[in-house]
């Protein structure tokens, strides 16, 4: 009797282990995808950082050079 239970008890462990792996083999697949994603984003941000960047360097160098022309305008006016 206890030899049924036994093989009974592990013929029904192999669907409910192949069960727990399918949903581990899930989880880790939609993790991998959320860091691919967040890599992804990363990279996004790096290259707004370097845009904004090169148009604040270049609005301060517009800046230096209207205020470079505004000042020899003043002196031309003197």
């Amino acid at each position: 009797m206890f030899f049924v239970t036994g093989i009974v008890a592990i013929v029904m462990c192999v669907p409910i282990t192949a069960i727990i792996a399918d949903h581990r083999l899930k989880t880790i697949k939609i993790k991998a995808e959320i860091v691919r994603q967040e890599i992804e984003l990363e990279k996004l941000k790096q290259q707004n950082f370097i845009i904004e960047t090169e148009k604040m360097k270049l609005e301060l160098e517009q800046m230096k050079l209207d205020y470079s022309s505004g000042n020899k305008e003043l002196v031309k006016i003197d």
